[in-house]
């Protein structure tokens, strides 16, 4: 292992610890991405929830845009990026990507440009370490994008656009490809998107500089026929990621190698305490910045699912569900310092907070659900002094 990607995953480790341990914010901004189709929405929202109560308040319209309903913030704090899930952009069958900037005085959100998203669908973006592009999944058009961001923050043409193909073995579900997520690892080299309809993480090569994906080798990793993989995440030490399987309701945990961008099969377990039952998907997982803990969400069953890792192996323990005030909850995010975990609920209408035991991983309702109008994605930021 390089000392480049050693030092990249022991700063993404102690990240939040080194936040908690220097100066823990008494506020942080909360972005919630939203569906404005057919309900009450008008674009993203503004929340604050402070670090020492849990309590949460809903600040507003940060701006009015269509079903913004997935969101990245640049790593300098001063720009913010959605996919609008649009039928139609610019006259083309395409999606979009908006974006804004963000006002450091109050949170409001200014929109810079919009571009294509290179296909139908998008549903998932992320915005590289270095901040030099937006990584975009097309879940109609089952494909993937890069767009560079210029210096002002300011979106340019996508520079890649890559369609998967292939089907697996659900044909009402897995006709065809349907990019779901797309996520980067700890030293910034590759990108993986996990692709429902193939049942595969597709791996990419990212050059940053010239915000372009190029496939890799190995192609992909691969799940069990009709699992669907969803969403993504590495854990903290960068040894190991987990994809959630919207289908199955299942967890596969993978070891990492960094060096060659390489995801082996260690386990996969189920996010239910019983068999899964029609109407049942999952949607979200996220490791907690320890390292110690990982969470799904189950929709239908209505729960966050709360896992315990074997940091020496990766594996994962179940302990437990949560799911008091959750209502179909589909993206969820744990704020910086690993205290709180808020849960957007689409079909309740509200964001709920848990307090987290940092030693068990359970989740304690922090007050009651927030009302916000179909909430699908969860970003923090701390705010500039």
């Amino acid at each position: 292992m390089t000392r480049i990607v050693i030092l990249a995953c022991v700063a993404l480790a102690l990240g939040a610890t080194a936040l908690q341990a220097a100066d823990t914010p008494e506020k942080l901004w909360v972005y919630i991405g939203t569906y404005t189709s057919g309900g009450d929405s008008k674009g993203i929202y503004l929340m604050e929830l402070d670090t020492k109560t849990g309590m949460l308040t809903n600040k507003g319209l940060a701006a009015e845009t269509k079903d913004p309903s997935f969101l990245a913030i640049h790593p300098s704090k001063k720009y913010l990026y959605a996919v609008g899930e649009v039928g139609e952009f610019q006259g083309k069958k395409t999606g979009a990507v908006t974006a804004f900037a963000i006002d450091p005085q109050t949170g409001k959100l200014t929109p810079l440009n919009s571009q294509s998203s290179g296909g139908t669908g998008p549903c998932h973006i992320v915005v590289d370490k270095e901040g030099r592009c937006a990584l975009v999944a097309n879940y109609s058009g089952g494909s993937v994008a890069s767009l560079p961001i210029k210096s002002d923050g300011q979106l340019g043409e996508p520079a890649s656009v890559i369609q998967h193909k292939g089907s697996s073995v659900n044909k009402s579900r897995q006709e065809a490809p349907h990019a779901h997520s797309i996520n980067v690892d700890p030293a910034n080299h590759f990108a993986f998107a996990a692709d429902l309809g193939l049942d595969k993480v597709l791996v990419y090569k990212l050059d940053p500089a010239s915000a372009k994906l190029t496939p890799h080798e190995p192609p992909a990793a691969l799940v069990a026929p009709g699992s669907g993989p969803r969403h993504f995440a590495f854990h903290p030490s960068g040894k190991y990621a987990y994809v959630i399987n919207e289908m199955l309701c299942t967890i596969t945990a993978f070891s990492y190698d960094p060096e060659k961008g390489v995801l082996k099969e260690i386990q996969t377990v189920t996010t239910l305490p019983h068999e899964v039952k029609p109407g049942y998907s999952t949607a979200e997982v996220v490791v907690h910045p320890s390292g110690k803990f990982v969470y799904g969400s189950n929709r239908g069953h209505h729960s966050i699912a709360v896992f315990k890792v074997d940091e020496a192996t990766g594996k994962l323990t179940p302990a437990g569900h949560q799911g008091k005030g959750v209502k179909t909850p589909r993206n969820f995010n744990i704020d910086p310092t690993g205290q709180f975990l808020l849960v957007g609920n689409q079909d309740g209408d509200s964001v709920s907070v848990f307090r987290i035991n940092q030693e068990t991983g359970a989740l304690t309702p922090a007050g009651e659900p927030v009302a916000v109008p179909k909430p699908v994605c969860v970003r923090f930021l701390v705010p500039s002094k």
